[in-house]
């Protein structure tokens, strides 16, 4: 209740513009069907392959009680997310990609791009304590059950949560404060934190130190903590006498670096150098790696190539289907 209400304080149109136009992928016409077909397509892959995850785990979880690992609990949250994060964008581009007048109102463009910020910064930050949790599951085996307790993950968690909620009322509440007297046209096909800031008539140099310190403790420092901390995992694997193990243990963490590097490298070149993408027009592919494939492929990544929830499952579906029969 006080976020919603602080939100409706601070979406107060001070400007002269009640809306803005997304010009999208308005300069296609002729690829606009095609484009809708295919990104209507991996939204319901991206949101049907991530419930199917949340219902997976709470089934394997009440099915094979060792499974109620930390990873288990933060796969669970992240396909939460994911789906929340990329139903904040999709939709409405979806829309926008059937009709002519592709218009979105000053409050409701401010709403996406504070939710989208939420999201996203709840994003790396989760997946920097999913790479703390490797960490300590590899590297210090013996300390893990202790170190990661159910208390430990959810205030992770939590805290991923809580970081994402104050960027985004901190962004909102600058770029509210800003006005809009010239073009309403945004060059997105979302409001995106960066064309609001280009947009804007008056003075941004506090909205453009605020989206580079933001850059910095969300993605740059978390990324470096998540590749310190795969040196270590990796150092500690080459050490493994057993050839099984080190296997297994690179299974799972191949898969979790491969989201890792496109999630954060795809935010790096969007928000690090926002002017130079935004003037080659490469924002917008950036933008469709980061809030639909990677949010796609996150299923396939940490669950489907993990041998532990293949196992698991199949043994499931196994005994599901003798149940019947005994």
């Amino acid at each position: 209740k006080i976020f919603f209400f602080v939100m409706k304080k601070l979406m107060r149109n001070q400007t002269a513009i009640t809306e803005f136009i997304l010009l999208g992928f308005g300069d296609l016409p002729e690829l606009q069907p095609l484009l809708f077909l295919l990104f209507l397509v991996i939204y319901v892959l991206t949101i049907a392959g991530n419930i199917l995850i949340v219902v997976l785990n709470i089934t394997l979880i009440l099915a094979y009680p060792l499974l109620h690992t930390p990873m288990y609990f933060f796969l669970s949250n992240l396909s939460f997310l994911e789906i929340c994060y990329t139903s904040v964008t999709t939709p409405k581009m979806l829309v926008n990609l059937l009709v002519e007048l592709r218009t979105i109102s000053y409050s409701g463009c401010i709403a996406q791009m504070c939710f989208f910020s939420l999201l996203g910064t709840a994003e790396c930050l989760l997946l920097a304590a999913m790479a703390y949790d490797r960490f300590m599951a590899i590297c210090h085996p013996l300390c893990y059950v202790f170190a990661m307790n159910r208390r430990v993950c959810g205030c992770l968690v939590a805290g991923s949560w809580l970081g994402g909620v104050a960027v985004a009322l901190i962004q909102t509440a600058l770029i509210a404060k800003v006005p809009f007297c010239g073009s309403n046209a945004i060059d997105h096909f979302f409001c995106d934190i960066v064309p609001l800031i280009q947009l804007a008539c008056g003075d941004t140099s506090v909205n453009w130190t605020e989206l580079l310190a933001v850059a910095t403790f969300v993605v740059i420092i978390p990324f470096g903590m998540i590749l310190v901390s795969y040196i270590c995992i990796i150092s500690t694997i080459l050490r493994m006498p057993s050839a099984e193990g080190r296997g297994k243990a690179f299974s799972t963490c191949s898969s979790h670096l491969m989201g890792v590097f496109l999630f954060y490298g795809t935010c790096c070149m969007m928000y690090l150098s926002p002017t130079s993408s935004n003037s080659l027009g490469i924002d917008k592919l950036f933008a469709l790696l980061y809030t639909m494939v990677t949010p796609m492929l996150n299923p396939i990544i940490y669950c489907l190539r993990n041998k532990e929830v293949k196992g698991a499952l199949r043994n499931f579906l196994g005994r599901t289907k003798c149940a019947p029969q005994l």
